[in-house]
Parts: C-alpha cells; sequence; structure tokens
C-alpha cells in the first residue's frame, strides 16, 4: 500500500537516500512516544544515539534524522490502520483540542497558518486543530480523523463510522436528529445525554450506565496528550507533526493497560442481553 501510494519516478530523477531504513525510522518516532522524554532531541541525543547503536547501526545525526521522518508518514499511516480494535457493538465518541502555539500569537503564526482555525471547547478559545476519535469499550482505536479547530464534531461522524455497528456514546455536541437517524438507518444507535430545554426520555437501564462511564474516551484523550505527547507547540513542519500524531498513536496502542470498561458477565447472564 505504501508503494503504491508513491508518486512516478521521473526520467533522470535523482532521489537522495538514507542509509537508515524505513522500518528503523518508523522504530525511533514510535519509541519517543513511549520514552518518557518531552522532547523528541533530547530523546534523540541522549538515549538514542548514545546507547541503541548497536540495534541502529547506521543511525544519523538529528538534523538529518528530521529530515527523513516525513518519508515515514505514509506508512505509518497505514500501519496505525492495522493497529486498530474490533468493533465490540459498544463504542465511544469524543473530539480533544490540538493546539498548534499560545493564543497571543495565532495571528503570527505561518506553520499551520492553512490548516489551523479557531475553536472553543468547556476551557476556551483556542487555535489549532482537533482530533476526533472513537474507541470501543476495552479502550481500543477504532477510528480517528484531524480537522480544523472551527469542524462542528458532527461533520465528520458519518465517514468515521462506517464500518461501526451497535451502539455508540457521545456528548451533547453529538445531539442531532438528522445524525441520529443517518445513523441508525445502518445499525448505529447513537446516544447523548439530554440538554436542559429537551424533553426526558425513557432510556434503557444499560444505556444510563454506559453513557456514564463515557469518561473513558477522555482518559483516553489524555492518555495521548500527556503520555504520548501528540500535542506540543514546537513543531516546524506540518509533515512532521503528523508524523508525531500517527506515531503517538501507534505508540498508546501498545500501551498494555487502556483505559476500559470491565463488562464481564461475573455470575449476571442478563447483562449481555441487556447491552443490546
Amino acid at each position: 500500500m505504501w508503494k503504491q501510494a508513491h508518486l512516478p519516478q521521473m526520467g533522470g530523477e535523482k532521489l537522495s537516500r538514507c542509509r537508515m531504513c524505513l522500518s528503523e525510522i518508523m522504530t525511533i518516532a514510535i519509541a519517543f512516544h513511549g520514552s518518557g522524554y518531552r522532547t523528541f532531541k533530547e530523546f534523540y541525543i541522549l538515549q538514542v544515539l548514545p546507547y541503541w547503536k548497536r540495534a541502529f547501526p547506521n543511525l544519523v545525526s538529528y538534523n538529518r534524522f528530521v529530515e527523513v521522518m516525513p518519508w515515514s508518514l505514509m506508512a505509518l499511516c497505514c500501519y496505525l490502520h492495522s493497529r486498530r480494535g474490533k468493533v465490540t457493538g459498544i463504542s465511544f465518541i469524543d473530539s480533544t483540542p490540538i493546539t498548534v502555539c499560545h493564543k497571543c500569537r495565532a495571528t503570527s503564526h505561518k506553520v499551520f497558518k492553512e490548516y489551523a482555525n479557531w475553536g472553543k471547547n468547556s476551557i476556551g478559545w483556542y487555535f489549532g486543530l482537533k482530533l476526533h476519535l472513537i474507541i470501543n469499550d476495552q479502550g481500543e482505536l477504532i477510528a480517528f480523523k484531524l480537522t480544523a479547530a472551527n469542524v462542528d464534531d458532527r461533520t465528520p461522524v458519518p465517514d468515521m463510522t462506517e464500518d461501526i455497528v451497535g451502539k455508540i456514546f457521545g456528548d451533547r455536541g453529538y445531539i442531532s436528529h438528522k445524525l441520529f437517524q443517518q445513523l441508525y438507518d445502518r445499525g448505529l444507535q447513537l446516544i447523548t445525554k439530554l440538554k436542559k430545554n429537551m424533553k426526558n426520555k425513557l432510556v434503557p437501564l444499560m444505556d444510563k450506565i454506559l453513557l456514564r462511564k463515557r469518561a473513558v474516551i477522555e482518559s483516553v484523550n489524555d492518555q495521548l496528550k500527556n503520555i504520548c505527547q501528540i500535542e506540543h507547540s514546537r513543531h516546524r513542519s506540518v509533515l512532521n507533526f503528523m508524523v508525531n500524531l500517527l506515531a503517538g498513536l501507534v505508540a498508546y496502542t501498545y500501551q498494555e493497560k487502556k483505559p476500559s470498561l470491565d463488562l464481564d458477565p461475573k455470575g449476571l447472564p442478563a447483562l449481555p442481553a441487556a447491552l443490546f
């Protein structure tokens, strides 16, 4: 798939090569997000160059590695899709802001000038992008999408839920009768909390319980930002930002303990039937 995405090579064109192979570049980019280092420069200079020489005999300098990181973008994207979790019938959806700079520097910011925009969440205004995520009850990633911060949360939902069935739980930002009907016709039921000015409706007890457990996806967003470090304002290239984001999502899929729900019956035979 990665080779098919390449542009055709022109006659007489000379392509620069790197002595490191693509898998080595991907491995180092992913390993950073579980290393505990706050910056990739410290990780590469203090950890990779002194101690990983035996595993990577063809290591290049830090500056050269930053130049070749964009080469792994398409391969990381394909690999992340292979790391997606299974559809279990219970899914959670949410979006999290990805700020690209401080609000005071938004007017002079140039790197993401054509992609970022102003957005507002429960905390306040921010300038950047928005990451939309769908996970299952085991905390595994099912779908993701990156948009500008001013895009409505409901806009990317139909594309992200094409292969998902069962029930999906979201916050009040996903309330839409048209979206509910569109998903329901495909076998996916959207369940959200009601606004104060909306009439109360009868909801199955199990749906109320799972709706209260929606915070599990907020825990995933917290781990992606504070452990996998998918968000920082030091990017100088859009391509390297995408590599950092995809590598962080891949690193999360390798975590042994993910935020999840314990839905094993444990002597309650009626529980599986109540879920659906």
